[in-house]
């Protein structure tokens, strides 16, 4: 859901909650999104980051002259559009990133390509020191695979958090690419520097206080998502 010429009103709660990459990386330089759709998400980062590089990887061209057409998004100087795969994009030459959102879907799941250890892993490799990995998941019967891409998060980083989004059944997972610990308290006070600085239209601070979850412990449930575990269709065997 896009508001047309109002790159300020993030309308959705789940794209309001993934601004907690913010609150580990106030003043990021380059920020890579997988994932366009109607470019909400995008479009906000370069209206309060007016100097920060951002990348957006979609792999469907008629989504990228959509977003364009009908829901305002534009490119400039600083904010590109590339018509790729979001692991081969990631998997291949380029800069390092301080901030990668992830938040590509397909008909009705996360591409399981994009789920691996293998890709979270070349996710991670990509980011620069103390960078963050930002994913979009759905905790929920539509899911199956929730518990199992948690855990494959817990074993891709240093370390994960979860941010439970109001009223729905998105969660945002942040992983971590060095040791960096950051206690709730740390994060509320960084989270409302960057409101006062950027000039947030929400309450950035009351969500990290509200919604956050170290996820310390390793998960039992589930299992680690491999490519060597998925079948022919692009899913685990057992699904």
């Amino acid at each position: 859901m896009v508001w047309p010429g109002e790159p300020l009103r993030l309308e959705l709660p789940y794209t309001r909650m993934a601004m907690v990459a913010l609150a580990f990386m106030p003043r990021p330089e380059n920020i890579l999104a997988v994932g366009l759709g109607g470019g909400a998400i995008p479009m906000f980062l370069r209206a309060v980051l007016p100097d920060t590089h951002i990348d957006v990887v979609e792999v469907d061209r008629e989504v990228v002259e959509a977003a364009k057409q009908y829901c305002g998004f534009q490119e400039d100087a600083l904010l590109r559009a590339h018509v790729a795969d979001g692991r081969a994009f990631i998997e291949g030459e380029g800069p390092p990133y301080d901030v990668i959102i992830l938040d590509a879907y397909g008909a009705d799941h996360i591409p399981l390509h994009l789920a691996t250890r293998e890709f979270l892993g070349a996710a991670r490799s990509r980011l620069t020191r103390g960078g963050v990995v930002v994913g979009n998941v759905w905790e929920s019967a539509a899911n199956p695979l929730y518990d199992a891409m948690v855990r494959t998060y817990q074993v891709s980083f240093h370390g994960l958090s979860l941010f439970e989004v109001p009223s729905s059944t998105n969660r945002i997972l942040v992983g971590l690419e060095g040791p960096l610990r950051l206690t709730r308290e740390a994060l509320v006070a960084q989270a409302r520097r960057v409101e006062q600085e950027r000039g947030l239209p929400f309450r950035l601070s009351s969500l990290v206080a509200q919604r956050y979850r170290p996820l310390t412990r390793r998960l039992k449930r589930g299992r680690v998502l491999t490519d060597a575990g998925l079948g022919h269709e692009g899913l685990p065997p057992d699904e």
